[in-house]
């Protein structure tokens, strides 16, 4: 089985900084993709960072200049630097994971189980 758990949510002010990580356990035998995503209440879930296995990256045009996405592939890891945080940054963020597990000779999108994090103004 494969697990993706978050760490490091919570409340910080506006202006502050708030640094996610997210470990990947379990039957892994290939990690793809490694990113974050996050769905403030009412809207749609978004795409905010994600990281190619090369250390390719892509992000929301909201968070750019302001949070930087990393992994490590030996211990299968991807943050999230998080600065100059906003209100608009509040919401439930989710790591995602598109790797290939156990004896699986396909793709498969993973999920953790969402961490909170609110910014107050």
């Amino acid at each position: 089985q494969v697990e993706l758990v978050e760490s490091g949510g919570g409340s910080v002010q506006a202006g502050g900084s708030l640094r996610l990580s997210c470990a990947v356990s379990g039957s892994v035998i290939v990690i793809n993709t490694m990113g974050w995503y996050r769905q403030a209440p009412g809207k749609q879930r978004e795409l905010v960072a994600v990281i190619t296995r090369s250390g390719d990256t892509t992000y929301a045009e909201s968070v750019k200049g302001r949070f930087t996405i990393s992994r490590d592939n030996a211990l299968k890891v991807v943050d999230l630097q998080m600065n100059s945080l906003a209100p608009e940054d509040t919401a439930v963020y989710y790591c995602n994971s598109d790797l290939r597990a156990g004896v699986s000779f396909s793709w498969s999108q993973y999920w953790g189980q969402g961490t909170q994090i609110t910014v107050s103004s």
